[in-house]
């Protein structure tokens, strides 16, 4: 016998429905872990993707209050506001830490980085104070002079002067280190001109010792003496 009751299939929406076994938010949201070789595989990185760089040494230094300056905006150029007076502050490891910063690229560090670095060799007694921190200026000078950077290298290039003009003949016993990549940008024309009149103040800051180390380095280098 019939009993007219007639039983629908399940549509596909049912089946779907019965086929879970746990309501959708009980579900397990499960992501797939990315393989350490993705890292390496270019077409795994997002160009696009939110990636912050950690700062610099001396941007984290900047942003902790370690330089005991800040940028002043003027309507015709800007200064550099001391927090105190130049005087007062330790040279170790300031001044070193400013010549670090000389390697930035970022705004505002470019500006504190140089002209404070420009400022401090300004105050009195600053020949006593810089001298003995020469072995670690260096080094940091000759980083930012190999910069590919060519903003980068003009600031270490101005560093380098207003260095010599504190230090004197103190620096030529470290200036082998310097030259070697002024002779490499010497040879682009649009660095000759500067890099020329930096060498001149070297050897005026330096005395006429200084003349025979540029030659040894710079050959074509002509005497303010001569």
């Amino acid at each position: 016998m019939s009993s007219g009751i007639q039983i629908k299939p399940k549509t596909a929406v049912q089946k779907s429905k019965t086929s879970s076994p746990l309501p959708p938010s009980e579900e397990p949201a499960i992501k797939p872990q990315p393989k350490p070789s993705d890292k390496l595989n270019p077409k795994t990185i997002d160009p696009f993707s939110a990636y912050s760089q950690p700062p610099s040494t001396f941007a984290a230094i900047y942003a902790k209050g370690g330089i005991p300056c800040r940028l002043v905006h003027g309507s015709v150029k800007h200064r550099l506001q001391w927090e105190c007076l130049p005087e007062t502050v330790p040279f170790d490891p300031l001044l070193v830490t400013l010549a670090e910063g000389l390697r930035e690229t970022k705004h505002p560090y470019t500006f504190v980085s140089k002209e404070g670095f420009k400022e401090l060799l300004t105050v009195e007694g600053a020949t006593e104070k810089a001298i003995p921190l020469l072995p670690r200026l260096v080094p940091v000078l000759k980083t930012a002079l190999a910069h590919s950077d060519d903003e980068v290298f003009g600031r270490g290039l101005d560093a380098l002067v207003h260095l010599s003009a504190v230090v004197g003949p103190s620096l030529n016993g470290h200036l082998k280190h310097l030259l070697t990549n002024l002779s490499r940008r010497l040879m682009h024309k649009k660095f000759r001109e500067k890099i020329t009149v930096a060498l001149q103040k070297l050897e005026q800051y330096g005395g006429k010792a200084t003349v025979a180390i540029i030659k040894s380095k710079i050959p074509t280098y002509c005497s303010i003496f001569s």
